[in-house]
Parts: structure tokens; C-alpha cells; sequence
């Protein structure tokens, strides 16, 4: 196997103790260290009225980091088309790219981006969620806009979020690179692929499938270091299960070793843990080569939220290394 392209997902977690200007201060500092390591790419999340996930647009944080950098591609991991005017997004975006030509990425995805009902319904106005037609014409609006309104300028590179079937089979019908969020539905990742596979059709945009798989990891020098560090994303993955996600900051290690799970809650988290990569440089390197392989991914997108920063930046350091070098 030839070696995969290793990019990056940032959420910018609101650390417990921390405030919001913390976590702005960190993404270009972030940013910059992920272009010292050489990752090809850094996405931004969007996300509203949490505590836990900061509530920073994609694209002034693609803005903010690209004017520290110089090489890493930048963009959206992604901007929520169910949100916004078509039109806008395709401005704020090709603005970006003029700005930074070759460099701005445009991932579009569907989901609310909150936790919360009546936030949900705010971001859209009073309006419920959009149907699966309605999403496709966010899409296209998208798309279009950015052709008639602002070719020839350098274009950003357009991709489309999913983490389902039907996301898969839109993606292909439009002939758009895919970014398949494994880190949150790991289970439908295989399928989903065979699907945009299948039903792919040639665009502007993409000559052929081009798949990226987007997956959490924690890496340390040990597998007892890594538990540890990957002890705060247990407990926001379990609040994400009640629905109590967006009340509570992204808590530290001690206060994540101390969380009272269930055996069931226990049981489930590893579970999941199983299809994600966290543990010892080795353990991480293989089972990020093994996703890879069974995936065909071109590419992966790793998800790494450790609460202190130093400690996350040293976790991507040990994965480029060993991954690397296994997948050479």
C-alpha cells in the first residue's frame, strides 16, 4: 500500500476551566503545527450554542488559521447547507479561495450542527429539518453559485459530507468527493462507500471516486497514556447518547476518570472505541492501515480531542510517524 494522506478534524472543544478566546487562540497554533508535520489538511466543524464545541464559523476560522500558514489546505469539515443561503456560502468560500488560491476546501454537510431543538429551528428560521429533496437543492444552489457567480476566480475544492447511505448516493449523483464521518457512524461506513462506488457519475468537480474517512484518534506513547488522554471524549460521547452534549465543557482527563458510567454506557464506548484508532504508536498505526485498506480511502481524516494542546499536537506527531512508515 502506497502511503495515505493523513488530514485533520477540529471541533475547537471549549475546555473545562478554559474560556472561548482559549480555544480561538489554539486553532492557528494548531494549524500550524499540523503544517510543521506535513498533514495535507485541516477542516473546521460548524456547531451552535454549546459548551462543549465552540461556536466559531468554518470560514473565518479557515480565514484566521490561513493567514498563519502558508501550505496546509484549510476549509470546512463542514458548513451546514440546511443553514444558510446557497449564494452566501458559495461567496464566503470563493472569497477564501481567491484569497488563498489552491489552498480552501468547501465541505458541505446537512446535519443541525446543536444538540438542541429550539436552536435547531432558530438556524433555520422557524423551519423544521430539511428533507432529502430540500438538501439536494442546497446542494446544487451551492454548486451552481459557485459557477455563476464567481467563476473564473479560483474556485475551492467542493466536497460532501456523509455518514449514511443516502448521503453517500448524493454525493455520487453529483459527482462530488466524499468525506465519510466513520468517528461518528462507524457502522454504515462500508456499505455507504460500496454505494458511492457504484453509482458515481463524473463531474467539474471529480473525475472519480475520491474517498476520505474521517475516524477519532488518540495516540500516546502508551496505551494506558492514551486511555487516559481519550478519557474526555467518553463522556462527551456519552452525552451525546442523552442528549445532554452542549451543557457541559469539554471536561479534563481526572474529571473523565472519575465519570460514573453504567456497565451498559462502559460496554458501549468500547465498542465503539474498537473501530476507531486510540492506544500506542503501533496499535494506531495498524489500525489506521487496516481502515484504510478495507475502506480503499484516499485519503484519512483523523479526529483527535485531547484536552490539553500540547498533548493533541504530540498525538498527531506520533501517528504521522508510525503511520507513515507502516503504510510505506
Amino acid at each position: 500500500m502506497g502511503e495515505i494522506p493523513l488530514s485533520a478534524l477540529e471541533l475547537a472543544m471549549i475546555q473545562a476551566g478554559g474560556r472561548r478566546a482559549d480555544a480561538l487562540r489554539d486553532t492557528a497554533a494548531f494549524a500550524q503545527e499540523l503544517e510543521r508535520l506535513d498533514y495535507r489538511r485541516l477542516w473546521y466543524a460548524e456547531h451552535h450554542h454549546s459548551l462543549s464545541v465552540g461556536a466559531f464559523p468554518p470560514a473565518i476560522l479557515t480565514a484566521h488559521s490561513a493567514t498563519s500558514t502558508s501550505a496546509i489546505r484549510l476549509g470546512s469539515g463542514g458548513v451546514l447547507a440546511p443553514n444558510h443561503a446557497p449564494i452566501s456560502l458559495a461567496e464566503q468560500f470563493a472569497t477564501l479561495a481567491a484569497l488563498h488560491p489552491g489552498r480552501i476546501d468547501l465541505g458541505i454537510g446537512r446535519g443541525p450542527g446543536t444538540f438542541d431543538e429550539a436552536t435547531a429551528k432558530a438556524l433555520r428560521r422557524g423551519a423544521g429539518p430539511a428533507t432529502n429533496a430540500e438538501y439536494r437543492q442546497n446542494v446544487a444552489g451551492i454548486l451552481s453559485s459557485l459557477v455563476d457567480e464567481v467563476a473564473p476566480d479560483p474556485l475551492p475544492k467542493p466536497w460532501l459530507l456523509a455518514s449514511s447511505d443516502a448521503g453517500a448516493a448524493l454525493a455520487a449523483e453529483l459527482g462530488l468527493p466524499i468525506a465519510f464521518a466513520h468517528h461518528i457512524q462507524p457502522q454504515n461506513t462500508a456499505e455507504a462507500l460500496k454505494r458511492y462506488r457504484a453509482a458515481f457519475i463524473p463531474s467539474r468537480w471529480c473525475e472519480r471516486p475520491r474517498i476520505l474517512v474521517s475516524v477519532l484518534a488518540v495516540c500516546a506513547e502508551t496505551e494506558e497514556e492514551a486511555a487516559w488522554q481519550a478519557g474526555p471524549f467518553g463522556v462527551f460521547r456519552d452525552a451525546v447518547f442523552k442528549g445532554t452534549a452542549d451543557a457541559h465543557p469539554f471536561c479534563t482527563p481526572a474529571d473523565a476518570a472519575a465519570h460514573p458510567f453504567t456497565e451498559q454506557e462502559r460496554d458501549l464506548l468500547a465498542g465503539f472505541q474498537t473501530r476507531q484508532a486510540v492506544g500506542a504508536p503501533e496499535n494506531v498505526a495498524r489500525g489506521l492501515a487496516q481502515l484504510a485498506a478495507e475502506t480503499g480511502a484516499d485519503e484519512l481524516m483523523l479526529w483527535t480531542p485531547i484536552h490539553d494542546l500540547r498533548a493533541r499536537v504530540r498525538s498527531y506527531e506520533l501517528i504521522k510517524k508510525h503511520f507513515t512508515a507502516t503504510s510505506a
